[in-house]
């Protein structure tokens, strides 16, 4: 395959004409796959948010409060570094099974979540549902770019991507409607419906056309191993880091220097193995390895609005949890839009001019937010996050579909995987990054606060928000002292992930080329 032609996306914007491969479904025969990847965005989307406004009931009957954080940082560990495992095997078997093996194993995961005995059972059974959830989130992406041909494909993105936006607004209410009115086991009981029609749908109208290998395939399970052993130990030390213990402890300092030794010993497997899990041309291109080093930043970035915003929301703004939820909302509403569109921008300027025009403006956005006035109206920050999903919506979409098209089918699965990793290990870098400059920048206003008032002020970080939502126990002076530090330090966090916007539009423009090579279809379903 080595010899294909590409042809520069940039030099001509407009897509290849669709040469469907022989066994291709008709658009009408891909509508119940279409169906079941929404299904299973859903499923993945869901798990993420569905659980957190049921803390105080999955506490109150399992116990274990000062573990439950890892809840989400298990299930969060499981799928990321699970990620490139499932898109090699993806491109070695066929996207099929391992979509079916990840649907199972996750439904799997949600029985035995709603059997969990106690908080430590649960985590481990999370973990379970995370290692399905890796499954879902990186195959149904691939299985999407195999389906639609380069000009159809931002109207499946933008559906998968509706649907996880979706999720992720109404999960939180579901969670805390079934924990209210039924119970919380039922959170994870409601899956088994959902997954058990996606795997229907999928078994039935899933047909991938055969491809021919040549000898046994081979799996890298050293590899494998010291992908998930890497992955593992830098993202707890980075999730418990600074919470668990502090970062230049012994438990942190252990876990850091034992994922460089990992990281270096998989490096060292992955150059001897035949069939690397990350092969080492996923760096070597530069269209794969500049996006790769975007989507880190771009999961640096996100952690402002996501983590941030409705702290500073309930905080700053006094407005209630559901409401703090609805200004975060209107991001989640104009990035699947904004995504849907993308398809007339790239197809004119190309898709590295379209991920810098949407990138630009996110910077721009971000860095204007410590503009606000203090303490402002709630329409204000909705209104910079209905500008920065737009923005991002035209950053994300055209560089993973242009580093799908760049590839031929057989390394589909492991790009796309690759996209995915880096956002997700950048998310864990940026939740232990900007919590530490919000820290710090909240304990020197607390060590700056003037005589008069620091008395009535919190004595610890962990104080803070506990003092916020019960403001009649501070004076009027204190509590304002309080949200206005709070609003620095949101300020704070905003300006690094206006840093960290501006450092993926800077990889971009000066590492990622100028022209991204774009196969068309027929070329794309070629073995080599």
């Amino acid at each position: 395959m080595g010899g294909t032609a590409r042809r520069p996306m940039d030099a001509d914007p407009r897509p290849p004409a669709p040469q469907p491969h022989p066994g291709a479904p008709t658009p009408r025969g891909r509508r119940p796959v279409a169906a079941a990847l929404m299904l299973g965005m859903a499923l993945a989307a869901l798990d993420s948010t569905i659980i957190s406004t049921a803390v105080p009931q999955i506490v109150g009957d399992l116990g274990g409060f000062s573990v439950f954080s890892w809840l989400f940082s298990g299930y969060l560990l499981a799928v990321t570094v699970s990620l490139p495992l499932y898109g090699k095997l993806s491109d070695t078997f066929g996207r099929k099974p391992i979509l079916l093996a990840g649907v199972v194993v996750f439904l799997i995961g949600s029985l035995l979540c709603a059997t969990a005995w106690n908080m430590a059972s649960l985590i481990a059974f999370r973990i379970v549902q995370g290692l399905g959830g890796g499954a879902l989130q990186g195959t149904i992406q691939v299985v999407a770019a195999d389906l639609y041909p380069l000009k159809e494909r931002p109207k499946i993105q933008a559906r998968l991507s509706s649907v996880w936006a979706l999720s992720s607004v109404a999960g939180p209410a579901i969670g805390g409607l079934l924990a209210g009115y039924a119970d919380w086991r039922w959170i994870f009981l409601i899956n088994l419906p959902i997954g058990a029609l996606a795997f229907l749908l999928i078994t039935r109208h899933l047909h991938e056309p055969r491809r021919h290998r040549e000898g046994r395939p081979r799996i890298d399970w050293a590899g494998a191993l010291g992908v998930f052993l890497t992955g593992g130990l830098l993202l707890t030390a980075l999730v418990q880091g600074g919470v668990a213990w502090d970062w230049l402890s012994a438990p942190s300092l252990t876990m850091l220097g034992g994922a460089a030794f990992c990281g270096a010993a998989t490096v060292w497997i992955e150059r001897r193995a035949a069939e690397p899990i990350i092969p080492g041309w996923v760096w070597r291109r530069r269209t794969i390895s500049a996006v790769n080093l975007a989507f880190a930043a771009l999961g640096l970035l996100m952690i402002a609005p996501t983590v941030f915003l409705p702290t500073y929301a309930q905080s700053v703004l006094g407005l209630g949890p559901i409401p703090a939820g609805f200004v975060l909302s209107t991001m989640t509403l104009s990035w699947p839009i904004a995504a849907a569109l993308s398809s007339r921008v790239y197809n004119r300027v190309g898709f590295r001019r379209c991920a810098n025009t949407g990138m630009a403006a996110a910077t721009l956005i971000l860095a204007a937010f410590p503009l606000l006035p203090y303490p402002g109206a709630a329409w204000q920050p909705a209104l910079i996050m209905l500008l920065l999903g737009g923005a991002l919506g035209l950053f994300q979409l055209p560089l993973i579909i242009g580093v799908q098209s760049s590839v031929e089918w057989a390394e589909r699965g492991t790009a796309t995987a690759s996209i995915l990793f880096c956002r997700q290990v950048g998310q864990s870098l940026g939740a232990a990054l900007f919590g530490a400059v919000a820290n710090a920048t909240l304990a020197s206003r607390l060590t700056e606060a003037p005589d008069a008032i620091r008395p009535g002020l919190p004595d610890g970080l962990d104080s803070v928000s506990r003092a916020l939502e019960h403001p009649g126990a501070l004076t009027d002076q204190a509590a304002d002292y309080l949200r206005r530090a709070v609003d620095t330090a949101v300020d704070h966090v905003y300006l690094g992930s206006a840093t960290a916007a501006l450092l993926a539009l800077l990889v971009l423009v000066f590492l990622a080329p100028r022209r991204f090579p774009v196969r068309t279809e027929a070329e794309a379903e070629t073995e080599s």
